[in-house]
């Protein structure tokens, strides 16, 4: 397998393992995040809230400035920027590491949220459990020394079988590995994803047996052609407050690097200080804690009030923004699911009150509105309504999901970059969301179309020191995109490839510094060929 390469029936038992080792990877996370609940505030996600309000105040607040200090110290011991691992990193690693993520800042990562979870923080579970999952597949892959498409295929599979395993979402966990991380649905990759999504899902129902995230409790008033008006309204808000949260987090990032610019204290200090925020927010409004599955499963109930809804919407955003501005780790998708359903929980009470004989049920425009953002948040509208049928068991309401959700997406990604993943990366410099003609070249390196001197189609001598002489040149290890960026400036045929002198530390010596030596030359036309190369063989891999 190493030298050769899996085969398909090996491949597929890989993906089996690594669907099972995937779910356990989401059962433990899930299980040590209720654990930790449970002997802090004498509660899991479901009753969470309630309890907190019992709690003394200090308790409330005390405990996620802990959990903050905890958080840091880890993660400014073991990774090199002091940042949480999540989706965004499967979806670069996926692109442009071969299928390979980080591992030792991957299970920092892990237990990083594990913590915020469990002490206090506002986020969710699922992006460091696909994380957790990447760091799997990427352990098979080195072992086997699976090539850049192995490698991709391999880590949709441990996406599916953690997203499946998460929320007990077979069908979901399958399409969102395709959709979201590797993004095509190639159907080479198909049948092992599916056979990961499978084994994660049976890993969470040997546990949680076939129960549901959430039980609606009532059957929901099927009745609604006349409302589809209602429920397109419904998504084009849905994708304003999908907006609004993810602008307010991409902020909130901003102003924490400012501020611990300006009062110089160390990075680690950054979570402690989120949680001593989200500390003082808890103690009035405890539903900011944890994944808030219990504020979600009542906003589906229809037992939250209008006023409510709404503030209990603006105070989750805020936190859920100081969470990850704080650097404190965890995921989006639950809390656009919080979001989501307040949101049109808040809409329905509106829209029913105003027209009370043609409306049906509040339930249905906060089972809406969950998909809605969610689906706005994740750029992933597919998936997201497959995983809001899938955690309430309820598929008999598709019209209305599918109306806003298609109108959220559509709008949302007018208002951010394509989605929360894709802007995340796109901030860091990492241009995935234009596809593999833009981000492929900027992977490249010029290195390996490079001609010595000494060949025998090489230019004379003169022409290239003519080249450098006039400042035309490339520097060893140039960027494919960057050089033919300087072939279009120059409208040359080929460039000199040079290694800089050492810097030096003086002036008397940097006066003495050799002239730069030229290795090689990049021809314009190797430059093209490569590039066509690459994508060709990407398009394979997409329609294979």
């Amino acid at each position: 397998m190493r030298e050769r390469g899996p085969s398909q029936v090996q491949f597929w038992l890989l993906a089996l393992l690594i669907g099972i080792g995937a779910g356990f990877a989401a059962l433990g996370f899930r299980l040590g995040i209720g654990a930790l609940q449970r002997r802090i505030y004498g509660a899991d996600d479901l009753t969470l809230a309630t309890m907190a309000e019992r709690l003394p105040w200090y308790w409330v607040l005390i405990v996620p400035v802990i959990g903050g200090l905890i958080v840091g110290l880890i993660l400014d011991r073991f990774t090199p920027d002091g940042r949480v691992r999540a989706v965004a990193d499967v979806i670069e690693g996926a692109a442009l590491e071969g299928g390979r993520v980080e591992t030792r800042e991957g299970l920092a990562s892990a237990a990083a949220s594990l913590i915020t979870l469990g002490t206090g923080g506002s986020s969710g579970r699922e992006g460091p459990v696909v994380h957790l999952a990447g760091v799997v597949s990427t352990a098979v892959a080195r072992r086997i020394k699976a090539s850049p498409m192995t490698g991709r295929d391999l880590l949709g599979c441990a996406v599916a079988g953690a997203v499946a395993a998460s929320f007990n979402a077979p069908i979901a966990g399958a399409l969102f590995a395709h959709e979201v991380v590797l993004r095509h649905f190639a159907l080479h990759a198909f049948a092992p994803i599916a056979i990961s999504a499978v084994a994660g899902t049976v890993i969470n129902r040997l546990q949680f047996g076939g129960l549901t995230e959430f039980d609606l409790q009532q059957e929901i008033d099927l009745a609604f052609y006349v409302e589809l008006p209602a429920f397109m309204l419904l998504g084009l808000v849905s994708a304003l407050v999908a907006a609004a949260m993810m602008k307010a987090i991409f902020r909130a990032e901003k102003i924490g690097d400012r501020v611990m610019g300006r009062i110089g204290w160390p990075r680690w200090s950054r979570p402690a200080i989120a949680g001593l925020l989200l500390g003082l927010i808890a103690i009035p409004f405890p539903h900011i804690i944890g994944v808030g599955y219990e504020t979600t499963a009542a906003a589906l109930a229809g037992h939250i009030g209008l006023l409510a809804a709404i503030s209990f919407a603006v105070v989750k955003a805020i936190a859920v923004a100081i969470t990850f501005g704080g650097r404190m780790g965890g995921g989006i998708f639950s809390p656009a699911l919080v979001m989501g359903s307040l949101t049109g929980l808040a809409f329905g009470i509106i829209a029913t009150s105003l027209l009370p004989d043609i409306s049906g049920s509040v339930n249905l425009y906060a089972f809406a509105g969950m998909g809605a953002v969610g689906a706005a948040v994740l750029g992933a509208p597919i998936s997201t309504a497959l995983i809001v049928f899938e955690m309430t068991g309820d598929w008999q309401t598709g019209i209305a999901v599918m109306t806003a959700v298609s109108l959220s997406s559509a709008l949302a990604s007018r208002l951010v970059h394509r989605s929360f993943f894709l802007t995340q990366l796109e901030n860091r410099g990492v241009h995935v969301a234009e596809g593999p003609q833009v981000w492929l070249p900027h992977k490249m390196r010029i290195t390996a179309i490079r001609r010595p001197l000494d060949a025998e189609n090489a230019p004379s001598p003169d022409l290239v020191r003519n080249l450098l002489a006039a400042g035309q040149a490339l520097t060893e290890g140039t960027r494919l995109d960057e050089a033919l960026r300087e072939f279009d400036r120059t409208g040359a045929a080929f460039l000199p490839v040079i290694r800089p002198p050492e810097p030096s530390e003086t002036e008397e010596e940097a006066s003495d510094l050799p002239d730069p030596e030229i290795i090689g030359v990049v021809y314009h036309i190797d430059a093209l060929r490569a590039l066509n190369q690459a994508l060709a063989e990407t398009a394979a891999e997409e329609h294979s």
